[in-house]
């Protein structure tokens, strides 16, 4: 069990980094370059594969050396009685220090640091693109058209912001830990205290910042609020009430999903900016479509 929960853990968190990486990358590729080939269901299950292909990879030699060891310095005390039982770790037994410090590097730089610097390049240019765009101000209508534009910029602006802090302070102690249990002259007293008192909650600290993210896109995005609302709804209210149809549509691709899967009649035609568009033949009002995200809907308000 020490060898599974090791690997199935650190296999989760770099799985979860480097989807926030791609995340980003996508991200970047729909707002910088619009009319540029749009994510497929195939290239994204692609990538998924290779997301968990290299978490696996770069975790396998931390399961190996993972060993059950007993504690010299403690143990516990059982109840009011003068027994005492021993203490036991899941501890990585590495040969040498040498290699336990060249594999730490590497997982500082491949988990942590080109993360960053990718997630931080790819949110900065989204930034400053969105900034940059003008939209024109004469004309009453267009003031309008403007200030809302400009309420979406800032707000996508401050999720891609608070999104990059907080990959920064949630794992910044965790790794700070680290690389000090590796590479300082920590004496087995201090040791203790890092691996008892302090790791623990820099451990959950790295490990919320997966589970904050869902909620901060929430927050800012109306779209993932509304597709969120629709699969609640499925799950929950499918016998009381029908549920919306909530739909994804990706330019050039043709891919239409159907949450309900309720069989339904599609027509095509292509908009004046040439952008295929789908629409249901149903004697029922038109369902709300989530054809793009609220980071393309902006940049193409701002071409207009």
């Amino acid at each position: 069990m020490c060898k599974i929960s090791g690997l199935v853990q650190g296999i989760s968190v770099a799985a979860s980094v480097f989807t926030l990486v791609a995340i980003a990358v996508d991200r970047f590729q729909c707002v910088v370059y619009p009319f540029k080939p749009k994510l497929t269901i195939k290239t994204a299950f692609v990538i998924i594969m290779i997301i968990w292909v290299l978490a696996i990879t770069i975790m396998s030699p931390s399961a190996v050396m993972l060993h059950v060891q007993e504690e010299k310095y403690y143990r516990v005390r059982l109840n009011s009685q003068n027994k005492t039982s021993p203490v036991y770790w899941c501890r990585e037994d590495w040969p040498n220090q040498e290699m336990r410090k060249i594999y730490t590097t590497v997982l500082f730089a491949n988990i942590y640091l080109a993360p960053l610097s990718l997630i931080v390049i790819m949110y900065g240019r989204i930034g400053i693109s969105l900034f940059r765009a003008a939209v024109p101000h004469t004309g009453r209508k267009n003031q309008e058209q403007w200030h809302v534009v400009s309420r979406k910029k800032q707000k996508i602006i401050k999720m891609l912001l608070i999104v990059a802090l907080l990959f920064i302070l949630s794992w910044l102690p965790l790794w700070t830990l680290m690389m000090l249990s590796d590479y300082a002259d920590l004496s087995p007293n201090e040791l203790q205290i890092i691996n008892i008192y302090i790791y623990p909650f820099a451990h959950w600290l790295a490990f919320g910042n997966s589970s904050v993210n869902p909620i901060i896109y929430g927050f800012f995005n109306e779209n993932f609020r509304r597709g969120f609302q629709e699969a609640f709804q499925l799950q929950l209210c499918q016998k009381r009430a029908k549920p919306m149809e909530a739909y994804a549509l990706k330019a050039k691709s043709h891919v239409l999903i159907n949450t309900s899967n309720q069989l339904v009649q599609e027509s095509t035609f292509q908009n004046p900016h040439g952008e295929t568009l789908l629409y249901r033949k149903s004697a029922e009002k038109p369902q709300q479509e989530l054809v793009m995200e609220e980071l393309k809907e902006t940049t193409n308000s701002s071409e207009i």
